[in-house]
């Protein structure tokens, strides 16, 4: 085509609606332009190809490398034009890369604002590249796989999305970009933006906790949010918190309590609201670096020489709790005794006394575990364990079977734990006494379980079991004594746990070599000093694992990982601690002590993220199977709850590729680990492996699904549950029995119909002779998982502020090991978490008039009801029925009879006629009432049942499950409301009272009574007694 001719076709179409009309059914005049040698001609055609490329690209891709090659050519002046329409052709044929690249180099012609479906794709795939190519330019990448150098065109046309977002309102979007690409500069950029500054904090803290995979990132993202948050007319102290403490900042948290303390009665009630929540994290060490840096008591008081000689005396009761005694408050007794002045509070002269008092109370919770007398109470009372399904269980277990009686122990643990409540104990003392040599251990061990969280009492109820001295004679029961006294002092952090550290550790070095006691000493010990990290613990707990003794030198490993946990190598102790592990566990033979090194190791690493992968490396090549088991437990401690994909990737890799069954059952296992905070991907993820031809696969499948969907009653997790409850493989059906009580924790047959049927199920399994001992052993654990703590408590790994529960996790760990040692069963309650609804006042104390409302019917969420005992019904003689027959059978030989006396003369007519009448209506009646009596009783009319109420009210304290959260709101018009008015209504939640001049109705906090025979009984109400006995009748009292 010659050039006049061109210019003549351009000047007879110069509008874009024309031309659009005149190619209407093809492009190719406009194509043909394009081999022009006339850069003007050529950039014609491209800006009107770039107008109906999208109806004509079919006919444009053939010409694609042309124009490809003009968006190379820098001397061409449209390349730019050139790049836009190759890209669009590259979109039409699905060939986004080549797409994207071409838009890059397209500047003004790609335009970001644009709503269409070409611009919205290619937007998404440059962020996506791009947030790829940041994180892997920080290290969070593929491995093995370098980092592509960053496209400046990339990272403007970032830019320019960033500006579209802001103009749109859209910060969200933005802020999600922003920590997507870890930009950390645009996350402070977009917060300043925002015109609603607190919700788009908040949203960015939730985010961070899934979104984030980078701990570094997290952590400065985090800061950033700090100080965003000061930046408030009016901060949210709750979360400027909940920052500092994943930021470690205990300093800055301790500042912000007491500048709440100083300010007014509501301020000092979220000063309150704040310390029961760092409290539910379980994070005790730093609970405890928070309260060093609170005011310190210091108050000279002068103390009576007597009175402190009697409490003395009282203290000196009990020999272990005298042993454990520190030497610094024997010198404060010393001194008291003798009456002189006692240094034994230290306050700043400077504080008012209203500031010491409010101080006073946050120590309460931060130091004298005030919110555990609270669990305690509420359990306790609370209670609604079935005895009897204990005592069906008892009846169906055969008489000889050791490993049923054992389960069937730690199974009323579990349903009793927490709850001081041991009364099936107590009244089945021969039945215990079956249990001998470790199960014995593992019975005595339980009293911990049952009274987990009971510090006060610890040693007084577990007096008549402690070593005493000397030579041991029951060397199981005090084991399991010791053992006990961890369980009930596990990651509590009061004062008393030093106490209790300090004895068992004496009682560690005093064991000689009874490697029974040794081990309950190191679990014992490993339990109550969990996270502390101390240098002389690891020191005693390594002397002992050196010993070389397989069942001491397996609990010293389990306890040196359980007091090194998450540090990681962050402190020289913990680095010398993996070394020496590591080498040790090269060197040993005893297959245990591996395993309990491999899981020690794996606790070190809890929580370290990128920082542990050098070790995890290291264990996932080693060529001993227990330390790749290791690994993977490793894996899953690092990367806890952070749904990490390298994390998943290696984990899935390994379940389908290792030789050894238990690493594979282990990385299926530790996927509910990483995932537990988005449960719903699990049964998804594990779907297939519940179907693999490997036994070992199936049953940590089950684990992982119940571990990380526990208390959720998730109907994925159950479809793939519910076919393993009926597998081939016994231990497979354990796996699934257990793992759906965890799923159905706490869920009502109303809600969940298939609760019911799961019940049934238990019972049938249970008393079934021809079921195996490993399938009624997890019928056993799961009836005592389903009843957990007074049905008052369930299994998670997430406090409700969103922390990761540090001895939960720990405590599924490890109790996953059961598999290998049967005592580990008593870790699960260490996941145990109350499900409470408890409302205090600024005195802590519970006011009777407040509640909150539940919009769903009570059914949706009530306890179940508990079994009914079958009745013996006496029998009793059953009168004659009379046929119908016989009675026609006698009225005919009556009527023979009389005939015969009518031909004899004896008899007239007449009266013969009436009897005969008689007789026919004597058999209709006689008939009838036969019937009757033999037939039913009329059943009494059935009561009319009631419309069940679409809302109820909660009253304080109430059991309120996560199941129940979203239905349950607060009444902001009663007399007492929640300080933090955006809280969630589960846990312990402080009180404003909006009338605080008018008398209060409230219930004080009582701790359990240790008295085997419970509590004493109320006194009578007052009543009036008339002489001679006429009088009003003494109401009755309760027992």
């Amino acid at each position: 085509m010659s050039r006049e001719r061109s210019l003549n076709l351009l000047l007879l179409t110069p509008h874009s609606s024309t031309i659009c009309y005149i190619l209407n059914f093809s492009a190719s005049g406009l194509i043909s332009m394009l081999e022009e040698d006339d850069d003007e001609l050529r950039t014609h055609a491209l800006k009107r190809l770039h107008q109906v490329v999208d109806k004509h690209w079919a006919e444009v891709a053939a010409v694609v490398p042309l124009i490809e090659a003009l968006s190379e050519d820098d001397a061409f002046p449209a390349r730019e034009l050139a790049a836009a329409v190759a890209s669009k052709c590259f979109f039409h044929l699905e060939e986004y890369s080549d797409a994207l690249r071409l838009a890059l180099g397209a500047g003004e012609y790609f335009d970001v604002s644009s709503k269409t479906e070409y611009v919205s794709t290619m937007v998404s795939k440059c962020i996506d590249q791009y947030t790829a190519q940041r994180t892997a330019a920080i290290g969070g990448g593929v491995p093995d796989e370098a980092p592509e150098e960053m496209d400046p065109r990339m990272e403007g046309i970032v830019e320019r999305m960033f500006d579209r977002c802001y103009a749109d309102g859209e910060y969200t979007q933005a802020m999600g970009i922003a920590l997507e690409a870890h930009r950390l500069d645009k996350v402070e950029e977009t917060i300043q933006q925002a015109s609603d500054k607190p919700t788009l904090l908040k949203y960015t803290f939730d985010v961070c906790q899934t979104l984030v995979t980078s701990r570094q990132t997290r952590l400065k993202v985090l800061a950033i949010l700090v100080a965003m948050h000061r930046l408030l007319p009016e901060p949210d102290h709750v979360a400027v918190c909940k920052c500092l403490q994943f930021l470690g900042e205990a300093a800055q948290v301790a500042e912000v309590l007491k500048d709440l303390l100083r300010g007014s009665d509501e301020s000092a009630l979220l000063a309150y609201q704040i310390a029961f929540d760092l409290v539910e994290s379980e994070h005790q060490h730093f609970v405890m670096e928070v309260n060093k840096h609170m005011p310190q008591k210091k108050a000279t008081e002068a103390v009576p020489a007597a009175e402190s000689g009697e409490e003395k005396k009282e203290g000196t009761e009990g020999d272990a709790e005298a042993a454990a005694a520190a030497p610094a408050e024997g010198e404060v007794a010393a001194a008291a005794a003798s009456g002189m002045e006692v240094d034994s509070e230290v306050h700043e002269p400077e504080e008012s006394e209203e500031f010491l008092g409010r101080m006073d109370k946050l120590r309460q919770v931060l130091v004298d575990g005030f919110g555990i007398d609270l669990s305690l109470n509420f359990l306790y009372k609370m209670n609604k364990t079935d005895l009897l399904l204990m005592k069906n269980i008892k009846g169906a277990l055969e008489t000889r079977n050791s490993v049923l009686h054992n389960v069937t122990v730690v199974a009323h643990g579990y349903m009793q734990a927490g709850t001081t409540v041991d009364t099936f104990l107590r009244d089945n003392l021969d039945w215990m006494g079956r249990a001998s040599n470790w199960a014995k251990f593992t019975a005595t061990a339980s009293i911990g379980v049952v009274h987990r969280g009971h510090m006060k009492e610890s040693m007084s109820l577990l007096q008549p079991y402690l070593p005493q001295g000397g030579v041991s004679a029951l060397p199981y029961s005090e084991g399991g004594a010791l053992y006990a006294l961890g369980l009930i002092h596990s990651n509590k952090g009061s004062d008393g746990n030093a106490q209790v550290i300090t004895y068992l550790q004496e009682a560690l070095r005093n064991a000689g070599t009874n490697e029974t006691v040794q081990h309950g000493a190191c679990l014992g010990l490993g339990l109550a000093a969990m996270a502390t990290g101390g240098a002389d613990l690891y020191e005693d707990l390594k002397n002992t694992l050196f010993k070389d003794s397989a069942n001491a030198g397996e609990a010293a490993a389990y306890a040196i990982g359980l007091t090194m946990l998450g540090k990681g190598g962050t402190t020289p102790e913990s680095s010398t601690a993996l070394e020496e592990m590591i080498a040790y566990a090269h060197e040993t033979a005893h297959e245990k002590i591996i395993r309990g090194l491999a899981m020690g190791i794996a606790l070190t690493l809890y929580s370290q993220e990128e920082a542990a992968e050098g070790m995890i490396e290291q264990l996932s090549r080693d060529r001993d199977p227990i330390l790749r088991y290791g690994a993977m437990y490793a894996i899953g401690m690092a990367y806890c709850g952070t749904s990490n994909n390298n994390a998943i990737r290696r984990l899935l890799h390994v379940a389908v590729s290792d030789v050894s069954d238990d690493v594979r059952l282990a990385a299926v296992t530790c996927l509910g680990f990483v995932l537990f905070r988005t449960p719903e991907q699990v049964p998804r993820l594990v779907s297939l492996l519940a179907e693999s031809f490997n036994a070992h696969m199936r049953f940590g499948s089950c684990l992982a699904i119940g571990i990380s969907c526990a208390g959720t009653g998730s109907r994925e997790a159950m479809d793939v549950l519910e076919p393993m409850m009926e597998d081939v493989v016994d231990f497979v059906r354990q796996g699934a029995l257990i793992a759906m009580a965890m799923v159905l924790m706490q869920q009502s047959e109303a809600r969940i119909p298939k609760v019911k049927a799961f019940r049934a199920k238990l019972t049938s399994v249970i008393s079934d002779k021809h079921q195996s001992t490993m399938t009624k052993m997890g019928a056993i654990m799961a009836s005592g998982i389903m009843e957990a703590g007074g049905r008052n408590v369930t299994i998670t790994m997430q406090s409700r502020a969103g922390f990761t529960k540090m001895s939960s996790v720990v405590g599924l760990a490890v109790w996953c090991q059961y598999w290998y040692w049967y005592p580990l069963m008593h870790f699960l309650p260490l996941a145990f978490t109350p499900t409470t609804h408890i409302g205090l006042n600024k005195d802590f104390k519970m006011p009777n008039d407040y509640e909150a409302t539940c919009d769903a019917r009570p059914s949706q969420f009530a306890y179940p009801k508990k079994l009914e005992e079958k009745k013996e019904e006496k029998k009793e003689r059953v009168t004659t029925v009379t046929l119908s027959t016989t009675a026609k059978a006698k009225a005919r030989e009556a009527r023979k009879e009389h005939n015969t006396k009518k031909e004899d003369g004896d008899a007239p007519t007449a009266d013969m006629e009436i009897q005969g009448d008689e007789a026919g209506v004597e058999e209709k009646k006689g008939t009838e009432g036969d019937e009757k009596e033999a037939g039913e009783k009329p059943e009494a009319p059935k009561p009319k049942k009631e419309p069940e109420p679409t809302s109820f009210k909660i009253k304080n304290p109430a059991r309120v499950t996560p199941s129940q959260e979203p239905f349950v709101h607060f009444d902001m018009e009663q007399r007492y409301v929640p300080v933090r008015k955006t809280g969630k209504p589960l846990g312990i939640i402080m009180l404003l009272d909006r009338t605080p001049d008018e008398p209060e109705d409230v219930a004080l906090v009582e701790a359990p009574s240790t008295d085997p025979d419970g509590e004493e009984a109320d006194p009578p109400e007052p009543f009036e007694w008339t002489p001679g006995g006429v009088g009003k009748p003494i109401p009755a009292t309760g027992s």
